[in-house]
C-alpha cells in the first residue's frame, strides 16, 4: 500500500491550536511558501495564524442595515476555498473507514467549481489521481487550477443551473471499479465538516460583536453543506433564523422553478440530500446579475464604496476577498436583517466561499456587456444593489406544511438515484441529522489512530 501523509482530525480543523506547535508552524508556513506540501492539509481552518476567525463585518455604510453583517472568509483555506473542508473530509473517511485505497483509487468530484478544486487540490496532497466532473461553461480560471493541481477535466454540457448532469456523470463513471466519488450533494462528510467546523467557527465569530449572539445565518445552498453550519447554530441559538439563497433566475427550492443563471458556485434545480430542510426558515432569491455587479463594486468601486460613507482602508481591503457566490450571501443577509428588523445588537452571519483570483474572466465578460462603468455608475450600483436591498422574494418556510414542499423536492431528485423512500423519511426528524453529527467523535479517533 502507497503511504500517504494524514492530515487533521475535525476537531483540529475547528481549532488548530491543538495540534502540535512544530506542526501549526511548518503548515503555516507551507500556506505562504509552498501549496503544495502535504503539511497544507493542517490548514484546513476558518482560524488564522492568532487562531481567530477570518472575518470582516460590514459596516452598515455599506448595508444599509442596523445589524452586524459578519462575513466569514473562505479565501484563506489552502486552494483559495473552504471547499477543500468538505474535499478532505470526505476522502479521509473513506481512507480511514478503508473504502478508498492509495495507489487503487481514482478521486471523482461533481462540482461546479470549488469543490472541484478542492478535490483535485487534497487528491494531489494525499497522491490520488482525481476526475473533477463538472458543466462546461464555468469561468477559465476553475479549471486552470484544477488543472494545475493534477486534476483531469471530465465537462458536461450546461451551467451551474444544470448540476443534475454532473451526477448523472458521476454515476456513470462509478460503474469503473477503481473510481470512488466525493460526492458532495450526498456525502455525509460534508455535513459534519459543516456543521462542526464551520458552524463551530461562526459561533466564535461573534463574540464581542454586538450581542454575541447569532440571530440569523444566510448561505446559498450549493451542495447545502454550507448550511448544516446553521444546525449546530440552532443548537445554540434555538431562535436563530437560517435562510437558504437561491438565483432568483433558477428558483427551485423557493416554488419548483427552473432556467439558467450566472451565480457560479450554486447548484440548483434539485434540493440535495445532505440539506436538512427540517432547519430552513426562509428561502431567499437573489439576482444573478447583482452578484456579478456586486464583484465588480467591491474589486473596482473604491470611490464608489468611499463615496457612500464606507471607509477608504476598509474599502481597499474588500477588494480580492469575494467571488459572486460571496455577494449572494452577502445580499441574503441584508435581505434577512431588513425581513426581521434587526437591530445594532444583532448579528447575521454569512460565507465568502472563496475570493476574486478566480473571477477575472466573469469582470471582463461583465466589462463587455456594459455600456459603461464610470464611477457614478458603480456607485448607483452600490445604492441599488446593497442599501436598496428589499425585502421582496423572501419565501417563508417555517410552517410544516409548506416545508414539506421541500421533502417532496427531495424524494423526487433522490428516489431515481437508488435511495429509498423509507431512508429519505428517516430525514424528517432531527435525531437522523444529529446521528450523523455524532460520527465526528468517532472519525477523530479513527483519523488519530490511523495517522
Amino acid at each position: 500500500m502507497a503511504k500517504i501523509p494524514y492530515g487533521p482530525t475535525y476537531d483540529e480543523m475547528l481549532d488548530p491550536s491543538l495540534l502540535s506547535k512544530d506542526v501549526r508552524a511548518r503548515a503555516l508556513t507551507a500556506l505562504v511558501n509552498d501549496e503544495l506540501d502535504p503539511i497544507n492539509l493542517f490548514n484546513i481552518t476558518w482560524k488564522d495564524g492568532s487562531n481567530q476567525v477570518r472575518k470582516i463585518v460590514l459596516s452598515s455604510a455599506l448595508t444599509g442595515v442596523d445589524a452586524n453583517i459578519v462575513v466569514m472568509l473562505g479565501c484563506g483555506f489552502p486552494s483559495g476555498s473552504h471547499k477543500v473542508g468538505p474535499a478532505y473530509s470526505t476522502l479521509i473517511e473513506g481512507i480511514v473507514d478503508g473504502d478508498i485505497v492509495p495507489g487503487e483509487h481514482t478521486i471523482l468530484g461533481p462540482s461546479t467549481g470549488n469543490f472541484g478544486i478542492g478535490t483535485a487540490y487534497v487528491s494531489k496532497l494525499l497522491g490520488f489521481r482525481a476526475i473533477v466532473i463538472m458543466p462546461d461553461t464555468m469561468s477559465k480560471e476553475r479549471y486552470e487550477r484544477i488543472r494545475k493541481y493534477g486534476g483531469e477535466l471530465e465537462l458536461t454540457p450546461g451551467s451551474e443551473s444544470d448540476v443534475i448532469l454532473t451526477l448523472e456523470k458521476t454515476r456513470e463513471l462509478m460503474k469503473h471499479p477503481k473510481n470512488r466519488a466525493l460526492a458532495q450533494f450526498e456525502l455525509f462528510p460534508n455535513y459534519r465538516f459543516h456543521r462542526h467546523v464551520t458552524g463551530n467557527s461562526a459561533l466564535q465569530a461573534v463574540k464581542g460583536i454586538g450581542n454575541g449572539r447569532i440571530a440569523g445565518f444566510t448561505s446559498a445552498p450549493g451542495s447545502a453543506g454550507t448550511l448544516a453550519a446553521g444546525d449546530q447554530i440552532k443548537a445554540v441559538f434555538p431562535d436563530a433564523k437560517i435562510a437558504a439563497l437561491e438565483p432568483y433566475e433558477c428558483s427551485t427550492l423557493a416554488n419548483g422553478g427552473r432556467g439558467q443563471h450566472r451565480i457560479e458556485g450554486i447548484g440548483d434545480k434539485m434540493c440535495t440530500l445532505i440539506h436538512n430542510v427540517l432547519h430552513t426558515d426562509f428561502v431567499i432569491l437573489i439576482r444573478d446579475e447583482e452578484t456579478v455587479q456586486g464583484v465588480k463594486i467591491f474589486h473596482d468601486g473604491v470611490e464608489a464604496l468611499v463615496n457612500v460613507g464606507v471607509d477608504r482602508n476598509f474599502a481597499m481591503s474588500l477588494r480580492n476577498l469575494f467571488g459572486p457566490s460571496g455577494i449572494c450571501n452577502v445580499l441574503g443577509a441584508i435581505k434577512l436583517a431588513k425581513f426581521l428588523r434587526l437591530g445594532p445588537e444583532d448579528n447575521v452571519v454569512t460565507i465568502a466561499t472563496d475570493g476574486f483570483d478566480r473571477y477575472n474572466s466573469v469582470l471582463d465578460d461583465l466589462n463587455k456587456r456594459s455600456l459603461d462603468l464610470a464611477p457614478q455608475v458603480l456607485e448607483r450600483w452600490t445604492h441599488d444593489i446593497f442599501l436598496n436591498a428589499g425585502e421582496d422574494h423572501i419565501f417563508d418556510f417555517r410552517k410544516a406544511a409548506i416545508k414539506e414542499r421541500l421533502f417532496q423536492q427531495k424524494e423526487n431528485d433522490w428516489l431515481k438515484f437508488g435511495y429509498t423512500k423509507s431512508f429519505l423519511d428517516s430525514m424528517r426528524s432531527q435525531d437522523f441529522w444529529d446521528g450523523q453529527y455524532a460520527k465526528v467523535s468517532e472519525y477523530n479517533q479513527k483519523i488519530a489512530a490511523a495517522r
